[in-house]
């Protein structure tokens, strides 16, 4: 480091100030003009357009600022070149730039290839700036000295030597192969849900364990490539061991249960379910937890755990098809059997009801205040909610019954005086 310093020094003091002044004038002009085009292109990209051309738009604001201050530096290295002047500040800058527009895009389209959340959006300049940074270093000569330096500061513990070159290259290692990893997942979450041939709590069950066994084989890589021997990980076995028998025991547990539910297939996407006072479809299968969307449009996240202890109802198991009971009573009065015609004309007539199983129609009991009946038809389509099928159906009951004078009865009562208190009328 301090020779590259001594280089440098001794570089600057034989640069003519004309030089400097000019080429620092270029600089200068070159930013204002990325700026000005950055922000233009950031004004006309900020509209509703959608898919490709947006895709589109983002990528070319992302290196709008390198490619349009290059152009100007390449059009001051001709100009000053062609006055005689010395342009060795605009020829160290021109591959800087490129590399930072290369670097910007591939960053870019990776982050949109692997589908990834708000927190690597947030990160991403970040992640293109240190990127640069370490080119940059190489283009300037100073990177071999820098990881000089930085291996120099190390701790001894027992017989590992930790230094700060090892920890970093460890951190960006994990990083970048973790990316791989994700990258990879992420096409095999695609192509499982593409092929007929799955289930899709078996396609969810088959993207979990690759997930997983990608990552875990990318940590365990990245520590033989540092030097870290893997035998020393079994002193952090143990501890994790008994970090889960204290405190962690509840997640191993839900996340041990997310397997089981999915390879015994007991509970998938799209079933119908309730548990306790939940009831809804799935939507997702997590490592943790199973979304449950209910009619209400709530989602609700049940820890995998309390699907393999407590009692379950799965509508859809085996069989889509769920009956429906509607009861209806009438008066004593009135034509059993034509109400129950009626009720069954009623419920042929729904859209949503099936023909196979047919909708049938009971005499249930004859009750204190009227004669009990129930229509009882089946449906293909619970997550689309069950009330809005009896809703219907009652209400055109009550239309139909009212049309042919049938009469459904309320609780009446009649009251006896046996004797008026004196002087009352």
């Amino acid at each position: 480091m301090a020779e590259i310093w001594q280089d440098w020094m001794a570089a600057l003091r034989d640069v003519q100030p004309l030089d400097l002044a000019s080429q620092g004038l270029v600089l200068l002009l070159a930013a204002a003009a990325a700026m000005f085009v950055h922000r233009l292109l950031g004004r006309l990209t900020d509209g509703e357009t959608r898919g490709m051309r947006r895709l589109t738009q983002h990528a070319i604001r992302r290196i709008a600022f390198p490619i349009t201050m290059l152009l100007v530096v390449l059009v001051g290295r001709e100009g000053l070149d062609a006055l005689g002047q010395a342009t060795w500040a605009l020829d160290l800058a021109v591959p800087l730039l490129i590399s930072l527009a290369i670097i910007r895009i591939l960053v870019y389209v990776l982050r949109k290839s692997l589908r990834s959340g708000p927190l690597v959006k947030a990160w991403e300049h970040i992640i293109s700036t240190g990127i640069w940074l370490l080119v940059a270093l190489h283009l300037l000569g100073w990177l071999p000295g820098i990881l000089e330096a930085m291996d120099r500061l190390a701790v001894d513990l027992g017989a590992v030597r930790v230094s700060l070159l090892a920890t970093v290259k460890l951190v960006l290692l994990l990083g970048l192969l973790l990316l791989v990893a994700m990258w990879l997942s992420n096409i095999i979450d695609r192509r499982v849900a593409q092929s007929p041939h799955l289930s899709a709590g078996v396609a969810a069950g088959f993207s979990k364990v690759s997930k997983f066994v990608l990552i875990t084989v990318a940590f365990l890589f990245v520590l033989n490539l540092v030097g870290i021997d893997l035998t020393a990980l079994t002193v952090f076995g143990g501890a994790l061991g008994v970090g889960l028998g204290f405190g962690l025991q509840r997640i191993a547990s839900n996340f041990i249960s997310g397997f089981i539910l999915v390879f015994d297939r007991s509970i998938r996407p799209g079933d119908v379910i309730s548990v306790g006072s939940k009831f809804g479809w799935v939507e997702e299968l997590h490592s943790r937890y199973v979304v449950v969307r209910d009619r209400d449009g709530v989602e609700t996240l049940i820890p995998n755990e309390n699907l393999i202890t407590t009692e379950v109802i799965n509508w859809t198991y085996s069989d889509p098809n769920v009956r429906v009971k509607v009861p209806v009573s009438v008066s004593y009065s009135d034509d059993v059997d034509r109400a129950m015609e009626i009720m069954l004309e009623i419920a042929r007539e729904h859209p949503r009801v099936l023909t196979d199983p047919a909708p049938s129609c009971r005499l249930i009991e004859f009750g204190d205040n009227g004669i009990h009946l129930e229509a009882r038809i089946w449906v293909a389509d619970p997550e689309s909610g069950l009330g809005g099928v009896r809703s219907d159906l009652n209400l055109e009951i009550w239309r139909r019954f009212k049309q042919e004078g049938i009469t459904i009865p309320f609780p009446q009562r009649d009251l006896y005086i046996k004797e008026m208190p004196p002087g009352d009328a």
